[in-house]
């Protein structure tokens, strides 16, 4: 199942699960304040080793560093993994 690691004043995280949700791609929405270190390094990891940013997406081991929200790039990142 897709993640989506989301910030709960992130406007593009919201947008982000509202474009899924629309689009019937079924989500686990993760609060990255509430994850262990393990994965909050494996989301700085994907997002170049600096810090976290949001909204960033994990889909079988294949991850989406988190950016402004951009309806067309999420179709097309979505339409790689199988998952439109």
């Amino acid at each position: 199942m897709l993640k989506v690691f989301y910030w709960d004043v992130c406007p593009h995280c919201k947008k982000a699960m509202e474009f899924l949700r629309k689009n019937n791609v079924p989500f686990e929405a993760l609060d990255i304040e509430k994850q262990p270190p393990d994965i909050l390094q494996k989301v700085v990891e994907a997002n170049g080793g600096e810090d976290w940013v949001v909204p960033t997406m994990e889909y079988r081991g294949q991850w989406r560093k988190g950016q402004v929200f951009d309806e067309d790039a999420l179709r097309r990142d979505l339409r790689e993994w199988g998952l439109l």
